[in-house]
């Protein structure tokens, strides 16, 4: 049996799909590798979380998400990202967001360990899709797909961790009720 200790990345560089060496300092390994943080992130607010429908849907985007890192291991673009994939959370987000309960306020995390772990893996993913956008603003082929997915996905994590706050009676609204402050977004009434 071989070992997972091949040791061809002693020397700070590893491959690519199709074999190409570069350095594990590169941004195409940093924007994928960043990918592969979102997965474990959206792995452990599955677990903490124990919500049968965002858990669902977490494990369906952890696998969407192995889509997702193959694509951006290609320096040539060889496996372009289906847009249905991004279609699919817009989906997901139209249909959570127009729930009762769901979106009512800006939400402070940490009331609720699985809400708070699907915040978590949002600004995860905020730092994927930040990584992402460098290496394309570098020039470096990136499938315009994965930039949308990664944002459709953001959003679609914040809804999920509102989805397991409401469902256990959780409010985590930023703002107390008749509470003034600056009117600094349209979720400021």
């Amino acid at each position: 049996m071989s070992s997972i200790a091949t040791k061809t990345g002693d020397r700070g560089q590893t491959s690519l799909i199709g074999g190409a060496r570069v350095s594990k300092a590169s941004l195409r390994v940093e924007a994928y590798g960043a990918v592969d943080e979102v997965i474990a992130a959206i792995g452990l607010s599955r677990s903490i979380a124990a919500h049968q429908e965002a858990g669902g849907i977490a494990k369906t985007i952890q696998r969407e998400l192995f889509a997702v890192s193959e694509s951006l291991a290609h320096a040539d673009g060889a496996t372009p990202l289906d847009a249905a994939l991004h279609e699919g959370l817009t989906a997901q987000i139209h249909r959570i967001e127009t729930a009762d309960g769901i979106v009512t306020d800006w939400t402070i995390p940490g009331d609720d360990a699985g809400g708070a772990a699907f915040d978590v893996a949002r600004t995860t993913c905020r730092r994927a899709e930040r990584a992402v956008i460098r290496l394309a603003d570098s020039g470096q082929h990136v499938d315009p797909n994965v930039i949308i997915y990664l944002n459709r996905l953001a959003d679609l994590l914040w809804l999920l961790g509102r989805l397991v706050e409401r469902d256990g009676g959780v409010d985590t609204r930023l703002r107390q009720p008749r509470t003034a402050g600056p009117r600094w977004s349209k979720a400021w009434p």
